[in-house]
């Protein structure tokens, strides 16, 4: 039998992770602070991809070993494949969540800092969302890459959440 984790757990965890690197540690660092929870997922998905592929040959290809992280690798952390995959046969990948799970039940706290009377009230909120959104997926953008390195692909991975609760990850081989 599995270990597993109660989704609401990892939720918490995901939540704390972020306030507590965003608000605590470094507070006044906000890239410093993407870059530690990126380094955590990393470990995370290195470890998790060791545990998948223990009973696996090794992959051929690079698109092969996108394949398995869009099929089985999603399905055993988030429960779903990835809706849609797209290429441009030169090294960068797009994995298409269109209801990610990390997003998709997110809430924003509404009160805001006003840093001036001329700023308009909605768009700092609306800033403030989506830089709250922005640092929750560097963990996910951590365990994509930490997935691949583990399958030996050396890569960037960055996120982007134009259309919520969708959200699209760019994987891009280092050559």
């Amino acid at each position: 039998m599995g270990r597993e984790v109660s989704e609401s757990c990892v939720d918490s965890l995901l939540t704390e992770m972020v306030s507590s690197y965003c608000n605590r540690f470094d507070a006044n660092k906000p890239e410093l602070a993407g870059r530690r929870i990126e380094a955590i997922g990393y470990q995370v998905g290195h470890q998790l991809a060791e545990r998948y592929t223990m009973e696996r040959p090794r992959f051929s290809d690079h698109l092969e070993a996108i394949k398995f992280i869009c099929k089985d690798f999603w399905s055993e952390v988030f429960k779903k494949q990835i809706d849609n995959l797209k290429t441009n046969h030169r090294g960068t990948f797009v994995l298409q969540d269109n209801r990610f799970r990390w997003l998709a039940r997110m809430s924003v706290d509404p009160t805001i800092e006003s840093g001036g009377a001329s700023q308009d009230p909605s768009a700092l909120a609306e800033n403030k969302a989506t830089q709250a959104m922005s640092m929750h997926l560097y963990f996910p953008c951590g365990i994509i890459r930490g997935a691949l390195s583990n399958l030996g692909i050396p890569c960037a991975v960055s996120a982007d959440i134009s259309n919520l609760p969708a959200c699209s990850f760019v994987v891009r081989i280092k050559a």
